[in-house]
């Protein structure tokens, strides 16, 4: 369901219309409704409609099909041994970190787990600095020293290599807004797998003990590392997980509910401390390029959610009923962003790699000026800078 604004031609001023038929004009905004939510110790939930303009549309499926293309030609990469070791791809997930980043600004910190291609891309990172850094070549966003799980950028923390590790440290994040006086949420994301580990009930103690201004994210994309959330949870309700800490669940195959959702986990944090997010999707391919992903789970079943929930799809069907945008204007940016995605991994398979001598740098931040750093073998130091 959806309503929307149209530019009047006589006035130059927004007119609020419903159900209005197809005409030459495209709408200038539009108000979509979002998903259901499910609640936990909350009286008071996400807004039920949320407007977006046609520049905010059509972003917004740019950042899903970049990221998209970007998985497919890392997963391209990594069948011809462009890309060694190991690659965890975000395709049929991209609504969670799209959508989240719709409702937070630049100055909230991230930190997620090692399924980061995604989210170092709505960082800032380049699609070139995305693949360098898998191929492992000097120009990536870590110098090619991190490859698939470490990545970075300004206020994104990573690419976290230890299942749940980045959960305590988000709250130290947050910890360090508050102690600042910020008035910014720190944006912590795990997987359902991860939602098991103990340190993360240990940082939901000290988050609420001290009201961080900590927004908590379940990406439950149903499967863990060659299981089902089902198997490997008593309790699958990860939003109330937090038990004393409120929770929304929210279907994060639609965008517009994960946008209003993350609005209303900003503003709550802001003002009570921690919240949790259930932010329910979908994995396409295997827990990493060495898993096939078909023996806990049928093709079938897989097929199904790219048919009738793909998020890239929802959206397109939203934005071009409502009139914001037309089928033309899609195509051209599909074709636009394939063909960039094609250029930045042509460039990282032919960027220079590392100098041997370079990774023994970038040790510390500001490290001595005679600083030196032993390899493997003993009797070996190189100078680190």
């Amino acid at each position: 369901m959806f309503s929307v604004f149209r530019r009047s031609a006589n006035q130059g001023t927004r007119a609020w219309l419903l159900g209005l038929p197809k005409s030459n004009g495209l709408a200038t905004e539009a108000a979509f409704d979002t998903q259901p939510y499910k609640l936990h110790r909350l009286e008071k939930g996400p807004a039920s409609s949320v407007s977006v303009t046609r520049e905010k549309a059509l972003q917004h499926y740019t950042d899903m099909q970049t990221i998209r293309r970007m998985e497919t030609s890392a997963a391209n990469l990594y069948k011809a041994k462009v890309v060694r070791g190991f690659c965890h791809l975000y395709s049929g997930q991209e609504a969670v970190a799209v959508g989240i980043e719709a409702a937070i600004t630049k100055e909230d910190p991230i930190i997620t787990s090692y399924r980061a291609h995604g989210w170092t891309f709505t960082r800032g990172v380049s699609v070139h600095g995305v693949l360098a850094e898998l191929s492992g070549r000097a120009s990536g966003c870590s110098k090619g020293k991190g490859g698939s799980m470490h990545m970075y950028s300004k206020n994104f923390y990573g690419g976290n290599g230890i299942v749940g590790a980045q959960i305590p440290l988000g709250a130290g994040i947050a910890f360090a807004l508050k102690y600042q006086g910020k008035q910014n949420v720190c944006v912590t994301l795990y997987g359902d797998g991860a939602a098991n580990q103990g340190q993360l009930f240990e940082a939901f103690n000290i988050a609420k003990l001290w009201d961080l201004p900590a927004v908590f994210v379940c990406e439950n994309n149903g499967y863990g590392m060659g299981t089902s959330a089902d198997r490997a949870s008593a309790c699958t309700a990860y939003y109330t997980r937090g038990d004393y800490i409120p929770g929304v669940w929210v279907d994060a195959m639609d965008l517009i509910s994960v946008k209003a959702a993350t609005e209303f986990a900003k503003q709550y944090a802001l003002k009570n401390g921690p919240i949790l997010l259930e932010c329910a999707t979908y994995r396409y391919y295997g827990h990493s390029m060495s898993d096939p992903g078909t023996s806990y789970r049928t093709r079938e079943e897989v097929k199904d959610v790219r048919q009738k929930r793909d998020p890239i799809g929802l959206w397109k069907e939203y934005i071009t009923k409502s009139e914001l945008v037309t089928e033309e204007e899609l195509k051209k940016i599909d074709a636009d962003v394939r063909k960039a995605v094609e250029a930045a991994a042509e460039k990282a398979k032919k960027d220079p790699e590392l100098p041997i001598d370079d990774l023994y740098c970038n040790i510390y931040s500001k490290p001595p000026s005679d600083m030196k750093v032993r390899g493997c073998d003993p009797t070996i130091w190189v100078k680190s800078k």
